[in-house]
């Protein structure tokens, strides 16, 4: 995988995981760019540390860590909060949609839009109904894509699981 394909996951994943994680927080800019920061260190300290083999593992998480945060960041600022909005109302309709059915969502005040496609289902581990899916977002005409695992918790919320 290169650079640019690892940046650009690494923001994607941040992106779909503080919009499905927004519904917590605050609403404001300053919260928005809060959550992308650390949701994109956090995703690219993961990808780093996944993808970085022996003595190198430690400087491809910080890379990670740091790549994602600052794309994260971006992003989070990036997105108003209707786009927010229909962004987690889409995450919600796919956790019930059949398999490989697209759940587009889109705000045409902003020009941003995107997908939420549910690509497999089963169950993890410890019993929890899980899915997997796959996001696509067009943020700024650019468009960003990545895939996730999200598992059904026993008072019925989601949980991002995997990014």
């Amino acid at each position: 995988m290169n650079t640019h394909s690892m940046t650009r996951n690494i923001s994607i994943v941040a992106l779909a995981a503080g919009l499905m994680l927004s519904g917590c927080a605050a609403d404001g800019r300053a919260d928005k760019e809060a959550i992308g920061t650390i949701l994109g260190g956090a995703a690219g300290a993961w990808a780093g540390s996944t993808i970085g083999k022996g003595s190198g593992r430690a400087v491809a998480t910080a890379v990670g860590t740091m790549v994602g945060a600052t794309v994260g960041n971006s992003i989070g600022r990036s997105m108003n909060e209707l786009d927010h909005m229909k962004m987690r109302e889409a995450e919600q309709r796919a956790y019930a949609a059949p398999i490989g059915e697209a759940i587009v969502w889109n705000n045409p005040n902003s020009g941003n839009s995107g997908t939420v496609t549910p690509v497999r289902d089963g169950r993890s581990t410890a019993g929890s109904y899980c899915r997997e899916f796959q996001t696509e977002v067009i943020v700024g005409g650019k468009k960003e894509n990545a895939h996730g695992v999200a598992c059904q918790q026993p008072d019925g919320s989601w949980r991002i699981v995997e990014g």
